[in-house]
């Protein structure tokens, strides 16, 4: 059958005797012979760990356990194993037993930012509705590593409801991401229902979807699955390809039924030390994924959950790959390099420093190959088409759907109906002294 082939078929008959073709292809079958131990993956992969390397690996699936699904194990290079980028992002290394004093649980305090069941709400317009604990794959450089394991942690319908009920009481919030775990690791009617109470609320005005089925586990994407999320547009949809090995034929066939959907297809990569830290790398991957339809959206600065931190590169990677991206492909082919404050402070974007310099009418600029150039500014600017003053604007804002927000953080310093003038941080000493007084 087209996408799967002798390896996988081998391998697939060590899993189960009577397997073939149709039983690798079905998602199902997949999920119930995920590898979960040291010994299956040793005799699929036709390795061998011993003495004391088996015993640190067994302490570490002790804290931060083992699920590959077949089709992804059968990615790995036999040959050169301890170097694949499919092994060091599903394998677990005694490295994660490594808790560096500024690694943490819940690096982005999503649990201190849940309002409700399964949500965080950060941002001011939109939320992640978490609805499902269970993934494909344990991902090695998890920033939820806290969850993974976690069985249980698939919310019931009633769960899921006081989430729901969040959002359709929050009007502000106009874009829910859907996340997990692997929201479709639900089946196609607990989604569809999802989905459809979703679709109730009139101020939620797009769904995203975060998965990395297309890359660990393609056959979830299937025909039904498809024509239920047709039925529920506007949805958005990113994955997680970190590696151009990962794109395969089944990936493809994956990314194509969901873009011949009509969804918007995104990518989120994760920087790895060992895995994608390389600009040619960097490259080949956004160079196949827009060839799949997919945009490459961010590029992330590996977390500091704990664990972690035989992935993370210095910041300075990242830039070099940004340099070596923009300007040298195509623009919609750059993903924006991001760190995911700690804390909760949300994405941060991080790129080179294009702007070298500027005076009251002038901007010193360069460009990808090091060309200097200035961009003029207007010798006289007066905001006379816009006077700011958004209460009795008849202009942009006289038009009925026009909502009004109220400004936060920066942008509240730059609105003129607000009376701010500085941001102060809590605790700040010098004003703990004037209120001292």
């Amino acid at each position: 059958m087209e996408n799967v082939s002798s390896r996988q078929l081998e391998l697939a008959s060590k899993i189960s005797e009577d397997a073939a073709a149709r039983q690798w292809r079905d998602w199902k079958w997949q999920m119930r012979h995920c590898i979960r131990d040291i010994k299956t993956f040793e005799d699929l992969l036709g390795v061998e760990f011993g003495g004391k390397e088996r015993r640190d690996l067994e302490l570490t699936l002790a804290k931060f356990p083992l699920a590959v699904t077949p089709y992804y194990l059968s990615l790995i290079d036999p040959q050169n194993w301890r170097n694949d980028p499919v092994f060091l992002q599903s394998f677990p290394q005694s490295a994660e037993l490594v808790i560096e004093n500024n690694d943490m649980i819940d690096p982005l305090a999503e649990d201190a930012d849940s309002p409700a069941p399964c949500i965080t709400h950060r941002y001011p317009d939109r939320v992640l509705f978490y609805v499902s604990g269970a993934c494909a794959m344990y991902c090695r450089h998890c920033t939820r590593k806290r969850k993974v394991g976690d069985r249980d942690a698939v919310p019931d319908k009633k769960t899921m409801l006081e989430g729901i009920e969040y959002i359709r009481r929050t009007p502000q919030v106009r874009d829910v991401l859907v996340s997990g775990g692997d929201p479709f690791l639900l089946g196609d009617e607990r989604l569809d229902w999802l989905l459809g109470e979703l679709g109730t609320i009139d101020h939620v005005e797009i769904v995203r979807i975060g998965t990395r089925t297309p890359v660990v586990l393609p056959y979830r994407i299937t025909d039904d699955l498809c024509r239920v999320l047709r039925s529920h547009h506007p949805i958005w949809l990113n994955t997680h390809f970190n590696h151009p090995r990962e794109i395969t034929g089944s990936s493809r066939e994956a990314l194509t039924k969901l873009a011949d959907a009509g969804i918007p297809l995104g990518n989120q990569s994760v920087l790895l030390a060992g895995v994608n830290d390389c600009v040619r790398i960097m490259k080949a991957l956004v160079h196949k994924l827009v060839i799949n339809r997919v945009r490459p959206y961010y590029l992330y600065q590996c977390d500091l959950s704990e664990g972690l931190s035989h992935f993370r590169t210095p910041i300075g990677k990242g830039i070099e790959i940004m340099e070596g991206l923009v300007g040298h492909t195509s623009g919609f082919a750059v993903p924006q390099y991001v760190i995911d404050a700690p804390g909760g402070g949300g994405k941060i974007r991080v790129a080179p420093n294009y702007i070298l310099s500027w005076s009251t009418n002038k901007v010193v600029l360069r460009n990808y190959e090091g060309v200097i150039t200035t961009y003029q500014e207007p010798d006289s600017y007066e905001a006379s088409f816009c006077d700011r003053k958004c209460e009795r604007c008849e202009l942009h804002l006289n038009l009925d759907d026009a909502p009004e927000d109220k400004a936060i953080g920066i942008a509240q310093l730059l609105h003129d109906d607000e009376d701010a003038i500085a941001l102060t941080p809590m605790g700040n000493d010098r004003t703990g002294r004037r209120d001292e007084e």
